[in-house]
Formats: structure tokens, sequence, C-alpha cells
């Protein structure tokens, strides 16, 4: 199926996770820290940590590595202030 990541479009799996999706796009991560900028990733996989918000559909701090992908999803990476450059 397809799915937009940050305006383009992307192939994925039935049944894979946002997060699953992320690791493969470069760069890889899904949002900023809203104190230093740093790219942050999914890390625990499991939706404790909460490092891999990003926006979907509109709606922002969405758990990427919890929501399954559905066809024409539309994901942003959430940039929080004070991006790296």
């Amino acid at each position: 199926m397809q799915i937009i990541v940050d305006g383009n479009a992307v192939e994925a799996f039935e049944g894979e996770m946002v997060a699953g999706v992320l690791a493969r796009l470069e760069p890889f991560f899904a949002r900023t820290n809203p104190v230093s900028g740093e790219t942050r990733a999914p890390y625990c996989m499991m939706g404790v940590c909460f490092e891999c918000l990003v926006e979907v559909d509109g709606v922002r701090s969405v758990q990427s590595c919890m929501t399954a992908v559905r066809s024409g999803m539309n994901i942003v990476r959430q940039y929080c202030g004070n991006e790296v450059q």
C-alpha cells in the first residue's frame, strides 16, 4: 500500500507499524527534541519511551510504534522547535 511521509509517497506493508516505515527512510527520525532540537527516533518499539511521536492525518503526538499503517495515511515528522540546522 502507499502512504505519505513528509509529502512523499512511500510503500508500506499491511499490518506494519508507522515506526517500521520510518526506520527505512533517510534521514531516520520521528521528531525533534523541544529543548535541544536534536532528532529523536523510535527506541523501545512498545509504547513506553515516547521518542517516536509523529503527526498522523493532522493529529500530533501519535506514537508511531503503536500505530498501524493504512492506505493513504498522511504522516509528518514532528518538529518541536530549536531544530539543529
